[in-house]
């Protein structure tokens, strides 16, 4: 195009192709139409409420959690508040809870590798089948 001033003052009316820009509007409307989702309305959706149920499920439950700790003489198991001197009174506690969660075992970094087998055992005579080694803090 040429802007320049004709040689008398008169000026020669500026023309834009528009057949480009037209091709790119509707180049612009077909992208938009094509990557648009078509969404159900949401008043159409289902709810996803779940009902609660009385009993707890396995799900629920919270794995069952095993310290094993040096001690001067003999290493000491602990599940919750209860500290433990020997495999079978572990073995024995063990039995009562629920076994659907797991178990986690904790070692001290002080506690003999035999205290951590005898814990690692007394989990597996217990029954548990979900057994996890999780690294003290």
């Amino acid at each position: 195009m040429k802007f320049a001033r004709l040689s008398e003052g008169k000026r020669r009316p500026v023309r834009l192709p528009l057949v480009g820009m037209i091709d790119v509007f509707f180049l612009l409307l077909v992208y938009f139409i094509v990557s648009t989702t078509l969404a159900m309305p949401e008043d159409e959706l289902s709810a996803a409420l779940k009902q609660e149920s009385k009993e707890a499920a396995a799900s629920d439950l919270q794995p069952q959690l095993v310290h094993v700790l040096a001690n001067d003489a003999s290493p000491v198991f602990v599940v919750g508040n209860q500290r433990l001197s020997t495999q079978e009174q572990l073995t024995d506690l063990l039995k009562q809870l629920p076994k659907e969660a797991g178990v986690f075992l904790s070692v001290d970094d002080t506690a003999p590798v035999w205290a951590a087998a005898a814990a690692l055992q007394a989990c597996h005579d217990a029954g548990y089948e979900k057994l996890t080694y999780v690294t003290p803090e």
